[in-house]
Formats: C-alpha cells, structure tokens, sequence
C-alpha cells in the first residue's frame, strides 16, 4: 500500500498540475475582475463575478487537499484532508453568494431568458447535489471537524472510520452537477459583461430610479 501510495502521488501531482496551474490563475484574474466590477457599481456583474469567485475559492481548496487525501504517506494527513474535504462540501452553499433578486438583474442586463433558464436549472441541480452530499456526510462533518464531538474516543473512532469512497462519491456526484453549471455561467457573464449588457443596465436602473422619484 505505501508504494501504491507513493506511485499515486507521484503520477495524480503530474496530472493535477496543469489543472492546478489554471485555477490559481483564473483565480486572481477573477479577484480582479471582481474589484473592477465593484467600482463600476454594476450590480448584475458584480453577484455573477461574486458567485464565480465563491466557486472557484472552494474548488481549489478541494483541489489542494485531493492528492493528500488520496496517497499521503502520513494517514492522520490523509485523513484531515478528507475532513476538509468534506466540511468544503457541506458548507458549500452557492446561495449564499448570490442575491435574491438575481432573475430582476439578468432581465436588466437583457441576458436571454432562455438563457436565465438554462442558469436557473443548473443552480437549482447544484443545491439539490450539495444537499444530498450534506446528507450523507452529516455525522462525519458534525463528529469530527465542523463542531466536534464531546465524547473524544467516539470522535476519534469516527475519523479513523472516515470513508474515502464515501467521501468522493459525495464529491464526484457535486462536481458533475458543477459541471452543468459551469458550462452555462461563463454565457451568462459574456451577455451581462457585454457592452449591450452594461448599457442596459444603466439605462433600466436610471429608469427605475426615476420612476421612483416621481413616485415620491
């Protein structure tokens, strides 16, 4: 098992370089793109940059700790990793980054319905996908990383029992609804982001606005 581990290592670090190599950089053109989105007071583009950047921050946490998960010489390394894994999964709320009134920023940004829809379904799949991988890993996560169990020898059990199967079929059944979505995302961002998108935006807020005041 310990050279099984080590030629896994060895072999996945050369596979997940190259992966690794493009979140981290797609990560940092994101952070920009969030900050210039932010001080141009697009709101639209700023909850789609925000939910991007939400997804990625947790895809490179898991992408992080996958190898040592898998083929760590050290089994408490391994262990943990699977922990964090798990805990990343469970808190893994898209919702949270996003904003009620999404579907009212889209039509301002005359993104295409059908489009919206085809957004709307991927999301709706990704929380049903998280909540059945919250399922099934809600002792684990409560036991042994996210609150802890008093009783330490049950807790301790717990992690020394932690399935790894378990663990990334949980995973592996949210990274294909991720899949779904982010194929549809960076469409929605194009038309939002365009200059038909930002302009349409201004023009619909300024009318929003001025409705309001003549309310008044």
């Amino acid at each position: 098992m310990a050279v099984a581990r080590f030629y896994s290592r060895i072999t996945l670090t050369i596979k997940e370089w190259k992966k690794n190599r493009v979140l981290t950089r797609t990560l940092k053109t994101y952070k920009i793109e969030i900050e210039r989105a932010r001080k141009k007071g697009n709101e639209c583009t700023q909850v789609l940059m925000n939910i991007g950047l939400y997804y990625l921050i947790a895809e490179k946490d898991i992408q992080t700790v996958k190898i040592d998960a898998l083929a760590h010489h050290d089994r408490w390394k391994r262990l943990l990793s699977l922990r964090i894994i798990l805990l990343t999964i469970y808190e893994w709320d898209m919702g949270k980054a996003s904003s009620k009134n999404l579907k009212d920023l889209l039509s301002q940004s005359s993104v295409d319905d059908e489009l919206q829809k085809e957004l709307f379904r991927a999301l709706r799949l990704l929380r049903k996908s998280q909540e059945k991988a919250a399922k099934i890993l809600h002792f684990e996560r409560n036991a042994t990383i996210a609150h802890r169990d008093p009783d330490a020898l049950l807790q301790l059990n717990t992690i020394e029992n932690i399935n790894p199967k378990k663990v990334f079929s949980a995973a592996s059944e949210f990274y294909e609804s991720s899949a779904i979505f982010m194929n549809v995302f960076p469409k929605v961002i194009l038309q939002a982001g365009s200059m038909q998108g930002l302009f349409s935006f201004m023009l619909k807020s300024n009318k929003i606005n001025k409705t309001y005041i003549d309310a008044l």
